[in-house]
């Protein structure tokens, strides 16, 4: 009886002491780490909530730049600081979903380490042809890609959201295209305009530009819902191939061990914070759709998301070191 009593009360304590450290958070600088280089649709949306949320913790939130190993690098920083709710990972599908399988050995374990906190924002890609492709739709294009096996190549970065986007395509589609390895997304594109490439995936505002010139022939989204920012492209599942989505998604992960009162309370400001009229508006323009998921229903994403892409990732036979 003592025995449970004393358990009793050292988990009473345990509980308070919890939900006063949530009280208390943030006490001091916060630190976003963004595993990638600065620019781009990932720093533009981090700082943007990092902002937010120091106006409303009135503590300042700083985005930290740490680029290199496709995310491994910056990942596994976050991994091992403290955990406490002061340094926090912006990860995507990409660091998250895909290296999962990408990578042979990892110095983290993707589902034990981190705990997801919140999906933010997601961004579709279009699929994009150079207007010598003799295409004006997905069907069309499968037709060309079934009679002329191996002869259409597409470009972007091995394990990337374009390739992988690309990579779902083909299985579902059942044709074979010849991937193109590049160091990122811009050097592609400027091939697909080029005419270097045949075609290609990219997202929605780096592409549409381009389709609406005339330079390339978009062709579909990658998302279940057509874009706001591109509302006359159909999706992939419109186009012959029902459930087929290939999105880049941002969230914020903290260290495992983090006390679930502090992930909780991260989660209620960050959602809160992107939901700001102008915000949103910015985000929007940039045709990201705001997400502010629960911490349970990005933890269930990550999971759908990791079993999804390493049935496309070893279908591939795709591999990185």
């Amino acid at each position: 009886m003592l025995r449970c009593f004393g358990l009793f009360a050292v988990c009473a304590v345990m509980l308070i002491q919890s939900a006063q450290a949530a009280d208390a958070y943030p006490s001091k600088l916060v630190k976003i780490v963004v595993p990638f280089a600065a620019g781009g649709s990932t720093d533009l949306l981090t700082r943007s909530v990092a902002q937010q949320l120091s106006e409303a913790w009135k503590r300042p939130v700083v985005v930290e730049n740490r680029a290199g190993g496709g995310g491994i690098i910056g990942s596994d920083f976050v991994v091992k600081s403290p955990a406490d709710g002061y340094v926090l990972l912006l990860g995507t599908n990409t660091t998250h979903a895909v290296a999962a399988t990408l990578y042979a050995k990892l110095p983290y374990d993707l589902r034990r380490d981190f705990a997801p906190i919140t999906e933010i924002a997601s961004i579709p890609l279009l699929l994009s042809v150079h207007p010598s492709i003799p295409v004006k739709t997905v069907r069309e294009l499968v037709a060309i890609a079934k009679a002329k096996p191996g002869e259409l190549n597409f470009g972007g970065g091995t394990g990337a959201a374009a390739h992988m986007a690309m990579e779902l395509f083909q299985s579902m589609a059942k044709i074979k295209m010849v991937h193109v390895p590049y160091k990122g997304s811009g050097p592609a594109m400027i091939d697909l305009l080029g005419g270097h490439l045949s075609l290609g995936f990219d997202a929605v505002m780096t592409t549409l530009p381009y389709g609406q010139s005339g330079k390339l022939r978009t062709l579909a989204v990658s998302s279940l819902k057509r874009s706001a920012v591109a509302p006359d492209v159909p999706t992939m599942a419109e186009s012959g191939y029902p459930g087929y989505e290939a999105i880049l998604w941002f969230g914020l992960f903290a260290p495992a061990a983090t006390p679930p009162e502090i992930v909780r309370k991260i989660q209620e400001d960050t959602a809160r914070s992107i939901a700001a009229p102008k915000l949103r508006e910015v985000l929007a323009s940039q045709g990201l759709d705001i997400i502010a998921s629960t911490a349970a229903d990005f933890a269930t994403r990550v999971d759908r998301e990791i079993i999804k892409w390493r049935k496309v990732i070893l279908d591939a036979g795709i591999k990185l070191e």
